[in-house]
């Protein structure tokens, strides 16, 4: 009983600060969106084209710090730091060049890169004017992104939270300041909104590698442990997260496409869609945090070679998966009236984004139980080959052919259309159980 309320404790802790620098980090894009669509609707149609850009780049860096998440903290079980610092050493450089080599490319095209989403001039040229800013934030996200999952693999996780409000606060402020002009200041439009976020993302990284170099005590990590890597960590950490690397990328480019296809279908959904999925994206934060805390917990727990207690952690978090999934979508449920209301919506777009939020309602219990078990259990206990082989058939193989044949050829209604690009949410559940209850997927990642 002890050993059950210090892992509970221990998964609150770390859950709650994650899934509240989730919903911070959201607020930021959301208040965005409300001051330069306030402005000026294709500042805010060019932007949107640039953060398409900036959100398959974050999931790429995103899938290298979980690579190191799931080796550091199997590390971290055996208390071996030296291992992790070389493994660290490694995701920092591959993030490093990911974002120099898309630093190059949006400088050196950048119409065409805005151009990839829409072929609206006056929106391009906004864009361009964006990302001209916004590729200096590039460098600076990668490297507050790949400390803090190296943190995150010690347990230490409301750095990431204090960050989070102080980049929030200084974003809106200087957004507010620039956008619109206000106290003397010139108004700048997109490229204010840039400033805003450019100015946020240098202070947080810098405030983080002063506090992983003066307070941090767990790693202990220092400025040379970066220029020591390990030839053969190097290789392990390569073989393992490159297939998530790459189902990443793609999950972002999918989240893209899912975008054009309802963009090519009535302006009513499209304006019911974005309003469903922001508010979608906030009750999400739930079940991300969860996958981030369960990834950290159940890969200490293989680390210190008790499989006794992995399996035992593993049937307590899903059901854990469960409760979380059946309180956010009462909540999704009942906050969307209030929430629609504050919307100056036509009647037939807010009926189609009440009907959507109502779908979400139910996708969303489904999602809670088996995002956190494919990527938090399955992907934490080192068996990251399954979650690729499942994303890659069920979203590439099914959802998008099956979103696309109904949207272009069977020319179905854009509800059934938000069914079918959500159906793998339910339906990955099943192989999930499956494989969590009955399957072999404890990989012992570390090295003696």
């Amino acid at each position: 009983m002890e050993q059950r309320t210090g892992f509970y404790k221990n998964f609150f802790s770390i859950y709650i600060a994650l899934v509240l620098q989730n919903v911070i980090t959201l607020s930021v894009n959301l208040a965005d969106n409300m001051m330069l669509g306030a402005y000026s609707e294709t500042s805010l149609s060019g932007v949107a084209a640039v953060n398409q850009i900036q959100f398959v780049f974050q999931q790429m860096t995103m899938a290298l710090g979980e690579g190191a998440v799931m080796f550091c903290s199997q590390y971290w079980g055996k208390k071996q730091t030296e291992p992790m610092k070389r493994i660290m050493a490694t995701a920092m450089w591959t993030g490093l060049s990911v974002a120099a080599l898309l630093f190059l490319l949006v400088s050196v095209f950048p119409y065409q890169a805005v151009g990839l989403f829409t072929t609206d001039m006056p929106i391009i040229e906004e864009g361009v004017r964006y990302i001209r800013l916004i590729r200096f934030t590039y460098l600076f996200f990668a490297v507050t992104q790949l400390l803090l999952a190296s943190l995150r693999s010690v347990e230490v996780v409301r750095i990431a939270l204090y960050l989070s409000v102080m980049a929030f606060f200084v974003n809106c402020g200087i957004n507010y300041v620039l956008i619109y002009g206000r106290f003397g200041a010139p108004e700048l439009g997109v490229a204010g909104a840039a400033i805003g976020t450019l100015a946020a993302r240098v202070l947080e990284c810098a405030v983080l590698i002063y506090y992983v170099a003066r307070k941090e005590r767990r790693l202990r990590l220092k400025v040379r442990d970066y220029f020591y890597m390990d030839r053969q960590l190097s290789k392990d950490y390569f073989r393992v997260t490159t297939p998530v690397f790459f189902v990443q990328g793609l999950w972002g480019l999918n989240t893209a496409l899912q975008t054009v296809i309802l963009g090519h279908m009535t302006a009513a959904a499209i304006a019911a869609n974005s309003v469903a999925s922001t508010l979608f994206l906030m009750v999400k934060s739930t079940a991300v945090g969860a996958a981030a805390t369960a990834s950290v917990l159940i890969g200490k727990a293989v680390g210190i070679g008790d499989m006794g207690e992995v399996k035992a952690q593993a049937k307590r978090l899903q059901k854990m998966f469960l409760l979380i999934g059946i309180c956010s979508g009462i909540l999704l449920f009942f906050i969307r009236i209030p929430i629609l209301s504050l919307y100056d919506l036509s009647p037939g777009t807010k009926e189609m984004a009440d009907t959507f939020l109502i779908i979400l309602s139910v996708v969303c219990v489904g999602m809670s139980y088996q995002m956190p078990t494919n990527n938090g259990i399955i992907r934490g206990g080192g068996h990251a080959g399954f979650v690729v082989k499942m994303d890659l058939i069920s979203i590439w193989g099914i959802v998008l052919p099956l979103s696309f044949f109904m949207a272009f050829v069977v020319k179905a209604s854009p509800v059934v259309v938000v069914c079918c690009l959500n159906a793998d949410q339910l339906f990955k559940c099943v192989p999930a159980f499956l494989e969590v209850n009955y399957g072999n997927w404890v990989r012992k990642l570390t090295r003696e």
